[in-house]
Order: structure tokens, then C-alpha cells, then sequence
């Protein structure tokens, strides 16, 4: 059984003739025919019902010619595997990030990525950073972006940038009048944080932990709201809510924003280090080393970069 012989009854099974299968692929139509019957002795059964008007397959064949199709995209996975071990820019690249990332840094660095490694396409994947690591450590992704601590028992990891924390308030908040603020500012105020599971809130809890602490004061009024993302905190602030902090990338689409001011800290500077992850045993380490070097070469705001080489 050759991957040849498999190719044909595919094309057979696709013609329904074995006149045009042979021209499909490029062979005379006895070559075909005598290799699929040779197939058939091998395996002792009949793949097709070979009639006067038409080709049809049998039970087993319609079996047979599924199988034969998963054989060939792994025989072309194995040639992929081998083409990029002399290209390792050659090929899908499956990229995680998390939530609290991915839409601010991934519409600047896809277009970017695209044009320079266009043979290289990005398969994206937005999780929480528990389930990007389990996926890394699968090998269902090949790297991902993340925010530090993690568990990097496994893994390699190279940092991308440090992204400063800015606070978002109400117009009308008393806050606003301020042009910087510190931590202890925050402590007395009604905080609005991510839902567990989400990384950043636990930074946010790191800079406030009286937000976790005292989430409901001494009257029994809740001091603390939960959103689902961002976005949805983003517009609770609006609507007068609370407070938050956001990650600086974040605030771009806040800069035209009436209802919201934005403030920034006074040092030290609350942040967050932006990490590339990917399996010690993953070899297309040139990709590591593209992906950094393009995310690296858009515009950060309110970033700090790392621009070491990957080893």
C-alpha cells in the first residue's frame, strides 16, 4: 500500500470515472486501474462497484476512502514538519493570548505579522492564562502571549514589555480633578474588577487589596462590582459605578471618551510584564524570534520594551 495507490481512489471516489482520475492525476488510466486493483487484492476486499454507466463505492470502500484522506493530510503534515525544519517561518503559527491582551495588541501586530511572514499565518486562540498554559503544554498552541506570575515549569519565556496601569473614573468623580494618584487613594473607593479567573484582576487586587479585603464595609454596602471584560468595566465606570484600573493599551479608545478621566499614578508605577511563551521542546524558534522582533516594532502605549534577544 503506497500513498500513490491512496491518491487514487481518492480521485476516483471524487470523479466517479476512472477516465478522469487518471487525468486528475496525471497518469495514464491503465497505470490507475492496475494500481487500484492491486490495492484491492492487498486488502481483500473491493473499494468500488464498477459498473457500465458508473463508478460507485462500496460499504467498506466509503470506510477505506475516509481513511485514506486523514493518511494523506498526516503524510502532508510530516512533509509540513520537514519543510520547516529548513524554513521554520513556513507554516501556521497557533498563537494564544489572553483576554485582557488580545484585542488591544493583536489588531496592531496581525496586519504587521501578515506582511512580513505572509507564509506564516497566525492561528489565534483567546483564553484565560490557565487554559492557554494547558494548551501550551498539550502542544494544541505553539506559543503564547501572557502576563506574569504563571507556572513556567516546561516552558520557555522572553519578556515583551512592561505596560503601566492607568485609573479610570468618573467624570464626576471627585478623582478627577486630580492629575496623578497613589495607591492609597484608591483604598476607600468602590473598585471594579474582572471576574476571577482573569489575571489582571489579580494585579489589580496587587496595587488595591483592600478591593478584595473590604469588598463589603462596615454598613454592609458592597464595595466592589464585577465585570466580564474590559469593556463591560469600562462602561460601568461610565455610568458612574466605581473606579478601576485598566492596562495602558487599553485607553486608547478612552482618549475621545466625555464621561471617563483618566489619571495617572504617581511612582512607583503600578504594571503588569507582557510575556512570549512557548514548550522547550518547540523547535521553530526563528517564529519565537519573528513574533517578538514584529510585536516589538509596533507602537506600545504606555509600554516599556524589551528588545534582548530571544536565546
Amino acid at each position: 500500500m503506497t500513498l500513490t495507490e491512496l491518491r487514487y481512489i481518492i480521485a476516483v471516489a471524487q470523479e466517479k470515472h476512472f477516465g478522469r482520475a487518471a487525468d486528475a492525476c496525471f497518469v495514464s488510466q491503465p497505470t490507475l486501474s492496475v494500481s487500484i486493483k492491486k490495492l484491492e487484492d492487498e486488502l481483500n476486499t473491493k473499494i468500488f462497484e464498477r459498473k457500465t454507466t458508473e463508478i460507485s463505492l462500496t460499504n467498506v470502500g466509503e470506510q477505506l476512502i475516509k481513511q485514506a484522506h486523514l493518511v494523506i493530510e498526516e503524510a502532508n503534515k510530516m512533509k509540513l514538519i520537514a519543510d520547516q525544519g529548513k524554513d521554520p517561518l513556513l507554516g501556521p503559527l497557533r498563537l494564544g493570548v489572553i483576554l485582557t491582551i488580545g484585542p488591544y495588541l493583536l489588531p496592531r501586530i496581525v496586519k504587521v505579522i501578515f506582511d512580513s511572514v505572509p507564509k506564516m499565518p497566525l492561528v489565534l486562540s483567546e483564553d484565560f492564562t490557565s487554559v492557554l498554559l494547558e494548551k501550551l503544554r498539550k502542544g494544541i498552541i505553539d506559543v503564547a502571549i501572557l502576563a506574569e506570575p504563571f507556572d513556567v515549569s516546561g516552558l520557555f519565556s522572553e519578556p515583551l514589555y512592561d505596560e503601566k496601569f492607568i485609573v479610570a473614573v468618573p467624570r464626576s468623580h471627585n478623582l478627577s480633578r486630580k492629575s496623578s494618584i497613589s495607591t492609597q487613594d484608591l483604598k476607600n473607593e468602590t473598585m471594579l474588577l474582572l471576574g476571577v479567573g482573569h489575571c489582571f484582576r489579580d494585579h489589580v487586587l496587587d496595587v488595591c487589596p483592600e478591593a478584595s479585603r473590604y469588598s463589603v464595609n462596615a454598613e454592609g454596602i458592597q464595595r466592589t462590582f464585577e465585570g466580564s471584560s474590559l469593556e463591560t468595566i469600562r462602561y460601568m465606570v461610565s455610568s458612574g459605578l466605581g473606579i478601576t484600573l485598566l492596562p495602558s493599551m487599553a485607553i486608547d479608545r478612552l482618549i475621545t471618551d466625555k464621561t471617563i478621566s483618566l489619571i495617572e499614578f504617581t511612582d512607583p508605577v503600578p504594571s503588569r510584564r507582557v510575556v512570549l511563551v512557548w514548550r522547550k521542546s518547540f523547535a521553530r524558534l526563528e517564529a519565537i524570534k519573528k513574533i517578538k522582533e514584529l510585536i516589538l516594532s509596533v507602537q506600545l502605549s504606555g509600554c516599556s520594551k524589551f528588545f534582548e534577544k530571544v536565546q
